[in-house]
């Protein structure tokens, strides 16, 4: 017999994440570092543990392994709870239900036998590749106090970005009368941030009835808000004004890191009313060597710092030799920058080695494209890698 939860979450993190290339060959996109020492998932799972939210569901799909093993049992999060906890949900067979989520809605329809065993009052819908920290148990609150059947949070941005979002129009009282899923003109800067309160039951009947319409493309922001709105539910925007950041692109997610750095960061990842927990092992202090030289960067634990480090953040673990230069970038755990090798303007992966006096990008000008190089992959001596370089996993470089 399970606890009856008064909200149970729902984690969308199947996403393929192809528009960050290298970096989500193998892993899937919020498995992906960030910070020093976090990954993206380490956010809304954090979000929930410090919303008083302990039950979670993270539905995964594409190369699900590195985030499988990243989560265990959710101890991290304080999540590994006799009733409730995080628990990975992979599609399954069933009986009349096809294996593969079809989509966002499809994803939710296929595991709400999940939630029904928790018997919840209101399920949470989160994306597992946004960085933001949000108390959840404040819009629960807003949505018990407006009656809502859903609310849906929002974020304003500049009406010159406001195409590439869904985006809704409100009335006076924040109750949405329209949405457009990424509108060619729009009129509205309330850009929906993919995080939705239901009532259970109401979800429940709008997801049964989604997947019985073959022509659907069981996806929450094109079918079921549309749907539901049409039916006149009581749908309402929630105002988020902190920092949030889809990191679905190489260039968001850097511009992302790169705000986690200078004297006053636009985002600050050390506030003690929204702590972020994270699976990362223990290692030894770092190193910083005599002749090292570090100007406005995130070093983390384990690095040995010989060369100079500007205005990057260097995952726990990487070595930077005499001479070496690493610049406006973000290193991943365990990489290696040899003696007179120069990074700029560029992302590694993990394990990733840069030969002697090798050259990968280039600095950070108008024009200029952030350079990725995949995992394991060794840059040889004296080679050079331009700028905006995509190299893969398994590329000879050498």
């Amino acid at each position: 017999m399970f606890n009856k939860k008064e909200c149970v979450a729902m984690l969308l993190a199947g996403g393929q994440g192809s528009r960050l290339y290298a970096l989500t060959e193998t892993t899937a996109k919020p498995a992906v570092p960030f910070g020093g020492k976090y990954r993206i998932i380490d956010f809304p799972l954090s979000n929930c543990v410090n919303s008083g939210i302990d039950t979670v569901g993270v539905l995964t799909q594409y190369q699900p392994l590195v985030l499988n093993e990243y989560i265990g049992n959710g101890q991290p999060w304080d999540l590994d709870r006799a009733s409730g906890g995080v628990m990975v949900l992979p599609p399954y067979q069933a009986k009349d239900v096809q294996d593969w989520y079809k989509g966002t809605a499809n994803a939710i329809y296929q595991n709400l036998n999940f939630i029904n065993r928790y018997d919840p009052d209101y399920v949470l819908i989160l994306s597992g590749d946004h960085i933001y920290n949000m108390d959840y148990a404040q819009m629960l609150d807003y949505h018990k106090k407006n009656n809502a059947d859903c609310t849906i949070a929002v974020i304003d941005v500049p009406l010159s970005e406001a195409s590439r979002f869904g985006i809704m129009y409100t009335d006076e009282t924040e109750r949405i009368t329209e949405f457009a899923e990424k509108p060619k003109n729009p009129k509205s800067t309330k850009a929906s941030m993919g995080i939705y309160i239901f009532n259970k039951d109401m979800l429940e009947k709008f997801l049964i009835a989604d997947a019985a319409d073959k022509d659907s493309d069981n996806d929450f922001g094109k079918n079921i808000i549309p749907a539901m709105l049409n039916s006149g539910a009581r749908m309402f925007a929630y105002r988020f004004e902190g920092y949030w950041k889809d990191v679905g692109t190489i260039d968001s997610l850097w511009e992302a890191n790169m705000d986690l750095i200078g004297e006053e960061p636009v985002f600050n990842l050390h506030d003690r009313r929204h702590k972020v927990y994270s699976r990362s092992g223990a290692r030894q202090p770092q190193y910083v060597g005599d002749e090292a030289k570090i100007t406005n960067s995130l070093v983390t634990e384990g690095c040995e710092i010989y060369g100079e480090v500007i205005n990057s953040i260097l995952f726990s673990g990487v070595y930077v030799a005499p001479g070496a230069v690493v610049k406006d970038s973000v290193v991943f755990s365990d990489s290696k920058i040899m003696e007179g090798a120069v990074v700029s303007y560029s992302m590694l992966d993990h394990d990733v080695v840069v030969g002697k006096n090798a050259v990968v990008g280039k600095d950070r000008a108008e024009g200029v494209k952030i350079a990725v190089v995949g995992a394991e992959i060794e840059i040889g001596d004296g080679k050079t890698v331009e700028d905006g370089a995509m190299i893969y996993p398994g590329a000879e470089n050498n």
